[in-house]
């Protein structure tokens, strides 16, 4: 397996690792980063007195808002100029959450997905077909920089234009495929009205993330691609993809621990949990020097699995993520905040205050309906000057969201009121948590 020793490292040495390099970690953001010695000193941890993994329980979590407010250089680790590469995620409010990578963060991301792409059988003799949305995203890139130094043929196709996609692999002799789990399904449903069978090709196996997918989705890429389909995690916070991904086994995802730390907390008290207990998963970055990250709070929920992997891996899985505990959604690999949809409305005259977020799945492909209530000025008027509104309505949500969504002006006093937390999305994915 790619880099056998780090991966197979006996546990007791991983945690001796993980320690040391806690220790460092905290050195270098306690002495470089302002942020992080206010939150530590704050807290009373000094970092020559920590002793054990364990200390860590005692270091204040990070948020996304936290990442957000000191937007954008406020948690560099070093100076500007050692800044290699620079990738984003959206934000709630427009401001996005900033990565930057040094040329050892690149050479740690290049490691881990190299990791990523063996865990699931690939070699240096495979051609890789990265359909990922390449730019300040890091799904293209992280698969790229993967294929590469495991030696494959890389294709960097992007997301889009699926007619180049088939004949790319039938060109090509395309053995892998990476992209979300829906542009999966959507490439396998052109491919079958094309009259092109995929299953019966070189293509063997996909590495899918970025959104939710559940088991009957994985059973339906594998029977229709003919591939082995693989979940890979990773958030632009902590690295891009490349912190955890199944094996062949397909039960569970391997943490890279060397240079993530785990914790499993609950999501209320913030206490870590056990091994098997689910809660929401937090991440620290071990090795990270240009954007280091203590205690990330991903909003995911899952549990650990400590038990032994047949794969011959000692790095502890996480179960497959089994939904969120906060009202982002993850819509073809974009996250959506209901703040977003809601700022844009409250700045169009005509329309209400109270709207709907329709999230479903057409086909293979998400869909992002808002179902918004217009004024009773507006209810009166013709219908063209409706429809007008909706399409300028949907001009503005495409500019704050990144992504399309299908406007839908209803009447007044048509959605529902709420007494209590209003009830804004309505999700019909119908993901599962079951592997």
């Amino acid at each position: 397996m790619w880099n056998e020793a780090a991966q197979t490292m006996p546990v007791d040495q991983l945690r001796a690792l993980q320690l040391s390099r806690l220790k460092s970690l905290l050195a270098l953001v306690h002495d470089r980063v302002d942020f992080y010695r206010h939150r530590l000193d704050d807290a009373g941890v000094v970092p020559s007195e920590v002793t054990s993994l364990d200390d860590l329980a005692q270091v204040p979590f990070t948020s996304k808002y936290d990442m957000r407010e000191v937007f954008p250089f406020g948690l560099f680790a070093v100076p500007a100029e050692e800044i290699v590469e620079v990738h984003m995620s959206s934000g709630t409010t427009g401001k996005p959450v900033v990565g930057g990578y040094t040329r050892a963060d690149l050479d740690l991301w290049q490691e881990v997905m190299a990791r990523t792409l063996d865990a699931g059988g690939l070699h240096a003799g495979d051609v890789i077909q990265v359909a990922y949305g390449y730019g300040l995203f890091t799904g293209g890139l992280g698969g790229h920089y993967g294929g590469t130094r495991l030696g494959a043929m890389t294709l960097p196709m992007s997301s889009g234009n699926t007619f180049r996609q088939l004949n790319t692999m039938a060109d090509f002799g395309t053995t892998a495929l990476l992209c979300t789990p829906s542009y999966a399904l959507f490439i396998a449903e052109q491919a079958r009205e094309q009259g092109v069978d995929l299953a019966s090709g070189p293509l063997r196996a996909g590495f899918f993330g970025a959104e939710p997918w559940s088991a009957e989705m994985r059973s339906d890429i594998e029977t229709k691609l003919g591939i082995k389909a693989y979940d890979i995690y990773g958030l632009t916070e902590l690295i891009g993809p490349g912190v955890a991904a199944e094996c062949t086994e397909q039960n569970g995802l391997h943490i890279f621990e060397d240079h993530f730390y785990p914790e499993i907390v609950d999501s209320e008290t913030g206490a870590v949990l056990p091994a098997g207990e689910k809660g929401e998963l937090v991440l620290t970055t071990l090795t990270r020097t240009g954007t280091p990250v203590l205690r990330y709070r991903t909003r995911d929920i899952t549990y650990l699995i400590d038990e032994p992997c047949p794969c011959g891996r000692t790095s502890r899985r996480i179960h497959r993520l089994m939904g969120r505990n906060d009202d982002m959604l993850i819509i073809r690999g974009v996250n959506v905040f209901p703040q977003q949809v809601e700022e844009v409305l409250l700045r169009i005259e005509g329309v209400e205050p109270y709207y709907r977020i329709v999230v479903d799945r057409d086909g293979s492909m998400d869909t992002l309906e808002v179902e918004v209530e217009m004024t009773e000025g507006l209810f009166s008027d013709e219908v063209r000057t409706v429809l007008a509104l909706e399409r300028r309505i949907e001009h503005e949500l495409r500019l704050a969201l990144g992504i399309q969504a299908v406007v839908k002006l209803v009447n007044p006093k048509t959605i529902e009121r709420s007494e209590g937390k209003a009830k804004r999305i309505v999700d019909r994915r119908a993901v599962t948590t079951s592997i």
